[in-house]
């Protein structure tokens, strides 16, 4: 078996890739799993063109994600660090598949956070979709790494008055989805600022970051911003070559029309102090 160094990311499935790596090697997971709602990627909704979106989405069937995700997540437990916390994004469809499974390999729950975002799924007869899921969870909650003072300081104000830190601490997140008009992109990632966030709030510099479903290498690539150390599988070899170019070339987005944004001058966004 290929050996897994850490600041490394890899074409492999993540169990395989996982099991290679020591119990108590990683700080931090932040990962979006894969949906089980037969996504289509290719479909000409938000604003996509279809020629810019790489192909190769892998989905899991809604029959299998229990069993799928009990098997991920026993790897994570496993690799965690006893002060190392995990942060799970989910669509509603299949939340209760991994809350089941955060109790069953004992996490602790820290918070359920809400990411709203800024458009929806319009369905004739329901309320429309604009949010995601964050389940924040941890193996002992008394050693759980937190930086409550990463971003804001308490004398900073916002907008209309209150505190910027308690605003930013709220548990409903308001960040907006990221287009990359013109650029490469995988169907599905997050934006830069959600992954700072918490990599800011939940880890230091030199900290080991996995994210075991990596797609175009977000999780990696804001890890290597930010000064963190990262591993990372992919199972499809299209988005593993493009994370592997955003990593290997330093930049955040590939093929801009004369424009290349590099990990050292993009902006660290929201929160910089």
């Amino acid at each position: 078996m290929k050996r897994i160094a850490i600041n490394g990311i890899y074409n492999m499935d993540c169990l395989k890739g996982m099991s290679g790596l020591a119990p108590g090697t990683i700080d931090l997971v932040v990962t979006d799993p894969p949906f089980a709602i037969d996504f289509k990627p290719h479909r000409e909704n938000y604003n996509r063109t279809q020629s810019r979106v790489l192909q190769g989405y892998n989905e899991i069937h809604a029959d299998a994600y229990g069993d799928f995700t009990l098997a991920w997540m026993t790897e994570a437990h496993r690799l965690l660090k006893e002060s190392g916390s995990m942060f799970v994004f989910s669509g509603w469809n299949n939340l209760k598949d991994i809350l089941i499974t955060i109790d069953e390999l004992g996490f602790v729950t820290t918070n359920h956070i809400i990411w709203k975002y800024q458009f929806g799924v319009v369905c004739s007869r329901k309320f429309v979709t604009s949010h995601y899921h964050c389940l924040y969870v941890c193996k002992h909650d008394d050693k759980r790494k937190f930086f409550n003072s990463a971003r804001y300081n308490g004398d900073e104000r916002a907008l209309g008055g209150g505190s910027r830190r308690y605003q930013d601490l709220e548990d409903v997140w308001y960040i907006k989805r990221e287009y990359w008009h013109g650029d490469k992109k995988t169907p599905t990632k997050l934006p830069a600022e959600i992954i700072k966030k918490i990599l800011l709030y939940a880890s230091e510099e030199g900290d080991v970051v996995l994210d075991p479903f990596l797609g175009s290498g977000q999780v990696a690539v804001v890890s290597k911003m930010l000064k963190r150390q990262y591993v990372g599988f992919e199972i499809v070899k299209d988005y593993y070559n493009f994370a592997k170019d955003r990593l290997d070339k330093g930049v955040y987005r590939i093929n801009a029309e004369d424009r290349v944004c590099s990990l050292h001058t993009l902006p660290l966004l929201g929160g910089e102090k």
